[in-house]
């Protein structure tokens, strides 16, 4: 019996102080769930990193790691001119993924406080 098809994504993270985080997934759904609600200790915890801010998805898992080596290879300025290019404003693309996340007055963990 053939399988799904599987994909995988490349993507970038952002804090609102303007730190990045580039992963690799197999859900990307889930795995920014996990950064939005800080599952892990670690970078992403530490500098709040919570708001997707691009991704692009592969059907092979060798290409998408080596898409994510390519752009953690890159400058700082590089980085930003890839997101601006898809993301203009840097408006986190999974805002509206999980509606019930906002917390009082309206804001949630990819909003300022």
């Amino acid at each position: 019996m053939p399988r799904d098809r599987r994909y995988y994504c490349v993507y970038i993270m952002g804090s609102l102080s303007g730190t990045l985080y580039i992963g690799v997934s197999g859900n990307l759904h889930q795995r920014v769930f996990q950064h939005k609600f800080h599952h892990f200790v670690g970078f992403t915890n530490r500098y709040d990193v919570v708001r997707l801010l691009y991704w692009e998805s592969y059907d092979d898992v060798h290409r998408t790691i080596g898409r994510e080596k390519q752009l953690k290879g890159w400058s700082r300025a590089k980085k930003i001119t890839l997101i601006e290019r898809r993301n203009p404003h840097w408006v986190d693309l999974a805002r509206e993924w999980y509606p019930w996340m906002e917390r009082e007055e309206g804001r949630d963990a990819s909003t300022a406080r």
